[in-house]
């Protein structure tokens, strides 16, 4: 039997103070060990995965006609004003729903899976587009090296528009995590290796994604079995590292399956 929602008229209430710091600061989850996804796709999302939220909280406006489908979603349902929501949201159209989960276990790596790493990405669009690819192409294990933006933050959320509930996760790891891996790892180059589109690729493999200035480092290069290169007919330097890593992850898929 499903409680009925607690009302939350303050602002300074806890649990909304909470909130806003989990909305707006990229690294808090991983004091909070919580984490807030905003909106209706990312809730949905969670949910067809079978992830269930400890607390939904829903808008005054919205509640009466979302209960239907939202009612027994969460350990708890919490509703608050709209202008309590919107003080929370990171977004410009601040959203009528959101869900905290509890923070996953950094899981183990697993050594033969399909595996992007990525190497010092800052740009929490670039992480999550390419988080978004992985799972589309069956990479099911994202390995985040230090220094890459933090994998569940709010905008490496939206981006990945639930991908996250279909991926392996480990992230803040040094290089040496890379000696769990036992399939091949492959570099994106813009100057050397093999042409992406002539090339067999192996597969399972791990894809090295590289920094957005400074591309892939040094150590993790050395550890790379493979080079490769995206033609570029129209004749850029470079691609988007999120471009690069959707392009690579479809050629390994498509090849697999050929």
């Amino acid at each position: 039997m499903t409680s009925e929602p607690a009302h939350i008229t303050s602002r300074d209430n806890p649990l909304l103070k909470e909130l806003r710091k989990l909305s707006h600061e990229p690294g808090a989850y991983r004091k909070a060990g919580r984490i807030w996804l905003e909106g209706d796709h990312l809730c949905r999302a969670a949910r067809e995965r079978s992830v269930r939220a400890s607390i939904a909280l829903f808008t005054e406006s919205i509640w009466p006609s979302a209960r239907v489908e939202w009612a027994d979603a969460a350990d708890k349902t919490v509703i608050v004003a709209d202008a309590l929501m919107a003080g929370i949201s990171g977004l410009e159209s601040p959203a009528h729903m959101g869900f905290v989960l509890d923070l996953p276990e950094r899981p183990q790596v697993e050594s033969h899976t399909p595996t992007v790493v990525l190497d010092r990405l800052q740009d929490a669009g670039n992480v999550g587009s390419i988080l978004r690819s992985a799972a589309a192409f069956g990479f099911k294990q994202v390995i985040a090296l230090k220094g890459t933006a933090a994998l569940w933050s709010p905008k490496v959320l939206r981006a990945g528009m639930g991908a996250h509930f279909g991926l392996r996760l480990i992230e803040g790891v040094e290089i040496a995590a890379l000696d769990a891996l036992q399939v091949p790892c492959v570099a994106t180059s813009s100057h050397r290796g093999d042409w992406l589109h002539r090339a067999e690729l192996p597969f399972p493999c791990a894809w090295l994604m590289g920094h957005e200035g400074q591309g892939v480092s040094a150590e993790l290069e050395a550890r790379a079995a493979r080079h490769m290169r995206i033609a570029q007919p129209g004749g850029e330097e470079s691609l988007n590292v999120a471009a690069a890593a959707a392009i690579c992850l479809h050629a390994s898929a498509v090849g697999a399956k050929s």
